[in-house]
């Protein structure tokens, strides 16, 4: 140790910190990773080794000379083996996390394998050294000499251990950073981005750890040669001031190199084996820097100045507890920032007052928590929601942050790469997907329902785990907010809409009965009761009859038919043939019929609510082509195609190559069938989808997934 009072405890405290944050670094690399592979358990062993080195300079550099010949011994076999080791497992390390043993050989292994090998060598070498040296200093037995003198052979007079060691340790540092500069593939979502942005942090480290290299090099050189004037004790006794103000460089260096690997594993949780970053992990690991420079501080303060220990170990314990008050405070006020971050997600959007509003029922607007969800929450320059599947149709058009985002392509083709729930997310070209990098799946039991776009953060930095995790739940639950909402609002709207028709109607027949038919019937009754002219009598009351005949019969056939099909007993590819041929076939001038034999007989499997269902869906279609598909030209021939196939699922493809949708409404709004049972196919799992050509044909294609 120096004379000097403010260098001793300026070592002790920079010691103490290391020690402390190699330690706190080491659990969290163990206890946090998701997978524990054998890299997993050398990084955390290779960090917990550093502790223990720093543990038994802490207490070289305390004790000194006060220690006796044995604890001298012990502290340092304790130190000595970390420094043996510590190099071996960095370099390891960084071979297993840029991607030496994964996949197929790749060029790193091809330029790297010979040179793990001779490392391996030289450790092997180095570890026998050291477990002899320490067994000789041990055992102070006379005949043990001459093997003494093999541990003193050396080269140009420089010892072969300190020219062994010396090696040993920058081919260590000089391959990792070798390694660093062309890693391998990865295999893990977002691992190629959090390589390239650890890569600076574990660089600067491997720098700063080859500069300290070549200190200590340097260090033992110096000593070796002034070694042949004096003792290694006269060489201490006489620098005593400069070894301790180098003893302080290289453990700050170290230190360094301790902050920068730390960073590394918080910021991208690189030697975690996490697919992505967590953002409370960050947090503790300021929290860390914070307690451990505070601890190391004071007990450096206290043992320097020879405070009675018990004056030490309360400091500390304040030291602890004030630190636990300020964690508190800091957990309380982050709870708070996180309830304002969800009050749009959990305050009511009033649905039932919405529903039953007198007026028509309001569309849900979940734009606002999208945004909020966006801009408060994931801190997202660009974001997209949209939905896909049965859903699709309920929810609507995609939901973009910043509304002034560029257009999107359609997202078919993306939502085919999703297969299985296990897929975290993939990344995307931003040219092609208006500034989004990743694309987020959202499932539900009935499989993919929607698509997450996220675009860079603001700060530039990785999304975390539990932001990623946000953003899937919130995004699950707005689509399914949003798809219930609308389907609710449709169904309440609909049945408005029947209640009206069926007043109308009930106020037309009584009109039609009381206006029309009944006069024409006492009419006739009066002209067949009058004994006058018979001849003239007669038909003047047939035509009273035939009239009111008519009037009775378009009664009738303009009235809702309310007779179910009996899809339960036929199934559901006859009961639709059958309704086709009875009621609908004169309306076209062909109707053809393409089915596949094991469509119709898996069509035969569909529970009968959900077959009922298809079925009303298909004759509406088909009864919207009858009714609209000659437009307003009477004479236009039309032709209709019902096709049935079974590729995943029932598929059933209604074709008319009638005038089309716009052409048949052209200034009113429509499809309240078509929307009708659209919701109602979204019930039980399936969709409708309408292509329309104006002039040229209309296509209505209903789906249900095979379970």
């Amino acid at each position: 140790m120096s004379t000097n009072l403010y260098l001793n405890w300026a070592i002790v405290a920079v010691s103490l910190f290391n020690a402390l944050l190699l330690t706190w670094l080491g659990l969290t690399v163990l206890l946090n990773s998701d997978r524990r592979a054998w890299g997993i358990w050398i990084a955390s062993a290779g960090l917990l080794l550093g502790a223990l080195f720093f543990v038994s300079h802490s207490a070289i550099a305390g004790l000194g000379f006060t220690l006796t010949w044995r604890s001298t011994i012990f502290w340092w076999t304790v130190g000595m083996t970390p420094v043996i080791l510590l190099p071996y497992a960095w370099y390891v390390v960084i071979l297993w996390y840029a991607g030496f043993w994964a996949g197929p050989p790749a060029r790193l292994r091809q330029r790297q394998q010979w040179w793990l090998a001779a490392v391996t060598l030289l450790l092997m070498g180095g570890l026998v050294s050291f477990g002899l040296g320490v067994l000789l200093l041990i055992i102070p037995a006379p005949e043990l000499t001459s093997l003494r003198l093999t541990v003193r052979w050396s080269l140009a007079g420089i010892p072969l251990l300190a020219v062994g060691y010396s090696l040993y340790v920058l081919l260590c540092i000089g391959l990792s950073l070798d390694a660093l500069r062309q890693p391998g593939p990865s295999d893990r979502v977002m691992g190629t981005v959090a390589r390239q942005r650890a890569r600076p942090y574990l660089m600067a480290a491997s720098v700063m750890l080859m500069l300290v290299s070549l200190l200590v090099t340097g260090a033992m050189l110096w000593v070796v040669q002034d070694a042949h004037r004096r003792t290694f004790l006269e060489i201490y006794f006489v620098s005593r001031e400069l070894v301790a103000r180098f003893d302080l460089l290289v453990s700050t260096l170290i230190g360094v190199v301790i902050l920068l690997v730390g960073q590394a594993v918080v910021s991208y949780e690189v030697f975690t084996g996490k697919t992505l970053p967590r953002r409370g992990l960050a947090r503790h690991w300021v929290r860390a820097i914070a307690l451990s420079a505070g601890t190391a501080v004071l007990i450096s303060a206290a043992y320097t100045i020879q405070l009675r220990p018990l004056y030490g170990q309360v400091l500390v314990a304040m030291l602890i507890a004030v630190f636990y008050a300020l964690v508190s405070w800091r957990s309380y006020v982050e709870r708070e920032l996180y309830m304002e971050q969800l009050r749009p997600f959990v305050s009511s959007q009033r649905l039932l007052d919405q529903l039953l509003t007198p007026t028509a029922p309001q569309e849900v607007d979940i734009d606002l928590p999208f945004r909020a969800l966006c801009r408060g929450v994931l801190d997202a320059k660009m974001a997209c929601l949209t939905a896909v599947g049965p859903l699709a149709p309920l929810v609507g058009p995609p939901l973009v942050y910043p509304s002034t985002a560029a257009n999107l392509p359609p997202f078919t083709a993306l939502a085919g790469q999703f297969t299985t729930p296990q897929t975290l997310m993939l990344p995307l070209d931003p040219a092609q997907y208006g500034g989004a990098i990743w694309a987020i799946p959202l499932w539900s039991e009935r499989g993919l329902i929607g698509l997450f776009l996220l675009g860079e953060k603001n700060g530039g930095g990785l999304y975390s785990q539990e932001e990623i995790d946000i953003a899937r739940v919130s995004g699950e639950r707005l689509i399914d907010t949003q798809a219930s909402a609308e389907m609710a609002r449709r169904l309440m709207l609909l049945q408005r809409e029947r209640l009206a028709q069926s007043q109308v109607i009930d106020q037309q027949t009584r009109r039609v009965l009381h206006d029309d038919i009944l006069p024409n019937l006492q009419a006739a009754m009066i002209a067949l009761s009058n004994p006058g002219n018979e001849n003239g009598r007669i038909p003047d009351a047939l035509a009273l009859l035939s009239d009111a005949h008519k009037q009775i019969s378009d009664l009738l056939h303009n009235m809702p038919t309310t007779t179910a099909p009996d899809v339960a007993r036929l199934g559901l590819v006859r009961a639709l043939r059958r309704a086709v041929d009875n009621d609908l076939a004169a309306a076209f001038d062909e109707v053809t019929w393409e089915i596949e034999p094991a469509a119709a007989e898996k069509a035969e499997s569909i529970p009968t609510l959900t077959a009922e269902v298809i079925f009303y869906a298909a004759r509406e279609a088909i009864r919207n082509a009858a009714r609209h598909g000659r437009g307003v030209e009477g004479s236009r021939p039309l032709h209709l195609t019902i096709a049935i196939c079974w590729p995943a699922g029932l598929q059933m493809a209604i074709v008319d190559n009638g005038v089309g949708i716009q052409a048949a409404f052209p200034t009113t709004n429509n499809g309240h069938g078509l929307a009708l049972h659209s919701t109602m196919m979204a019930v039980v799992g399936g969709a409708i989808v309408v292509e329309s050509i104006p002039g040229e044909r209309t296509e209505v294609v209903l789906t249900l997934p095979d379970i």
